[in-house]
């Protein structure tokens, strides 16, 4: 395990780069392929280390269609390209890459419906599938949240243990679970993790907006990170939630016409960059704490590469720990300048 630097890291689409593809979004009658979306994501590495980018979420979209019930003809397209995935690999090996995939809101362990949990099951899986096939070690994870309350809590978590001896093996030695915003806290995760053995990450914005049991913080992160194994480093995420006006589209009721409205934010929402103040207090407070961060900002890569020089400038031994020395200052702000030119798609 590396003790030093820390990591950071960015989900999907990439900003700094518009016209990089994330995955295959052809439709089905254009066969897109997984092999498609590998030739993307070696373009987006090579990216990724020209920016010293060490940590990324890949989309959940990698495969197209690999598991719809209806298109039995791209269900083979993860075995099709075990020699891509294995050569795609080799590549984040060699450039100290650390992936992982976040899947949707619609994979749900913990449902009432038999069927939603097999088909969720089934999407993991596949994705659990293409991190071996890549030969990846246990860092790159797949994410999920528990899922729905279904109007009874309790028995919601409980169903999530339930389903967690079911799972495939590969799925179980790379699932990971975190806390959300709404229905499922810290304490609601760990208590799942001492049921089951699952890893946790703590997610920063999640544990302001929903703590009912007022954990302290620095309590509920060691709890959460203490569930990894040694020798495997645990990662967190973290945003800043949105403090500008949002501008909302909603219907006239006596012109009938479709009228901009201001609405103040929601604090579940996520900043387009990272407060760099609460990064740095954040960060304090974990100090001792080892863990990778990946970053949840709508800006994504650019929000990365301004935080960067923004923790050299105010908070130096915060960017100590991510290996962001002085020294670096003048090309990292250098960087930065070039980068924001780029008007994102």
């Amino acid at each position: 395990m590396d003790l030093f630097p820390l990591k950071l890291g960015v989900p999907v689409k990439i900003l700094g780069k518009p016209d990089l593809k994330s995955h295959d979004a052809r439709r089905a009658q254009s066969s897109p392929h997984l092999k498609v979306s590998l030739g993307y994501l070696d373009t987006i590495f090579d990216y990724l280390a020209e920016h010293g980018i060490h940590m990324y979420r890949m989309s959940s979209d990698l495969a197209p269609y690999a598991t719809h019930p209806d298109m039995p003809m791209f269900h083979s397209m993860v075995q099709e390209s075990a020699s891509e995935l294995a050569a795609i690999g080799a590549k984040a090996r060699h450039l100290g890459l650390r992936l992982s995939f976040h899947p949707s809101q619609f994979i749900v362990l913990n449902s009432p419906d038999a069927e939603l949990v097999r088909k969720s099951v089934w999407d993991l899986t596949s994705q659990c599938e293409m991190l071996d096939a890549m030969e990846l070690g246990p860092e790159a994870v797949v994410v999920v949240h528990v899922g729905g309350v279904y109007g009874d809590k309790e028995a919601s978590r409980a169903r999530w243990v339930e389903t967690w001896p079911t799972l495939p093996e590969p799925v179980r030695r790379r699932l990971v679970l975190e806390n959300d915003d709404l229905r499922f806290s810290c304490a609601d995760v760990v208590w799942i993790s001492e049921h089951t053995g699952v890893r946790l990450i703590f997610d920063h914005q999640h544990f302001w907006c929903f703590n009912p049991e007022l954990l302290p913080m620095r309590q509920a992160v060691a709890q959460m990170l203490g569930t990894w194994p040694d020798g495997v480093r645990p990662k967190v995420h973290f945003s800043s939630p949105r403090t500008e006006m949002r501008q909302l589209t909603r219907k006239d009721r006596k012109t009938g016409k479709a009228t901009t409205v201001p609405m103040a934010p929601v604090w579940t929402g996520h900043a387009d960059f990272v407060n760099p103040f609460e990064f740095a207090t954040f960060m304090r407070t974990a100090a001792g704490l080892e863990f990778d961060v990946m970053l949840e900002a709508k800006m994504k890569d650019l929000a990365l590469v301004r935080l960067r020089p923004d923790l050299i400038r105010y908070a130096p031994d915060v960017a100590e720990r991510f290996g962001l020395v002085p020294a670096l200052q003048d090309k990292l702000d250098a960087e930065e300048a070039s980068l924001m030119a780029v008007e994102p798609a």
